[in-house]
């Protein structure tokens, strides 16, 4: 259970720190990574070794075109029409019934499913936005749906300053907010805009990483249709965990500001 140290967060309810404790379990701890080897049994490394030689750039030129058509989605079909609740079990059984398809497939199915499942996820993650008070219609909100694809959490080992959830912010924070000045200005006419190619870059950076945890862990002998449905179905509860913790942080800095948020969150430990 996370606790506060002894500084003085005058002016937050105890409702909103203790959303701000939930958003900061959910975006540090765990990773896909730990997710995976827990539920396949064994740890993801083993995985790769029975990946084939190009798998790699198969991974990377999957996660490309996943990104575009997420990006595609979000700024012309992501609407507020949908309510205030998100339907999470819902998109959960729509990728869980994808990765069994694809499980039972193998790598070669990888090109059709991925910008499936990664469009069932932003469509998730909007539903989610939206159930912590964000307008999808809103461009903030639609690139904060792409963001959270960047989210893996923490793994083993990592450290914090360097993959946190705030540095991962920091990181990205200039490719967001050129290719919103962008989209705001003339849409998505040109999909091979620097603005737009850059922020896909940055993203298929940190996405790749988790795609390929994913696709390790179907490579896992024995791995079928039913225990590929179950990696998707894992994958498809880390985003929305992911998003959940963002949104509400998001919500709380609307709120208090985004330096007292920050420091707020730096102060909870985990």
């Amino acid at each position: 259970m996370a606790t506060v140290t002894d500084k003085r967060n005058d002016g937050w309810s105890e409702r909103d720190m203790a959303d701000l404790r939930k958003a900061k379990e959910l975006l540090e701890y765990p990773g896909l990574a730990a997710r995976l080897a827990n539920l396949i049994g064994v740890p993801i490394e083993v995985g790769f070794k029975y990946l084939p030689e190009n798998w790699q750039q198969k991974v990377a030129e999957a996660t490309r075109a996943a990104l575009l058509k997420g990006l595609e989605l979000v700024v012309h079909t992501m609407n507020d029409s949908t309510g205030n609740v998100s339907r999470n079990f819902m998109h959960k059984l729509i990728v869980t019934a994808s990765g069994a398809a694809g499980g039972a497939v193998g790598l070669p199915a990888l090109p059709l499913e991925l910008p499936f499942s990664t469009c069932v996820i932003l469509r998730s993650i909007a539903d989610i936005a939206q159930s912590e008070g964000h307008k999808s219609s809103s461009l903030e909100t639609r690139l904060s749906c792409v963001f959270v694809l960047a989210l893996g959490g923490k793994k083993s080992g990592d450290d914090a300053a360097d993959t946190g959830y705030w540095a991962t912010r920091v990181a990205l924070g200039r490719a967001v907010s050129e290719a919103a000045a962008y989209l705001a200005e003339r849409g998505l006419a040109e999909e091979g805009a620097p603005p737009l190619v850059r922020l896909i870059i940055v993203i298929a950076e940190r996405f790749g990483v988790i795609v390929g945890e994913e696709v390790a862990a179907k490579a896992v002998p024995v791995i079928g249709a039913v225990t590929g449905a179950a990696v998707n179905y894992a994958f498809m509860s880390h985003f929305q965990d992911m998003a959940r913790g963002h949104f509400i942080v998001k919500r709380l800095e609307q709120k208090y500001g985004t330096e007292e948020v920050e420091r707020a969150y730096a102060e909870l430990r985990v």
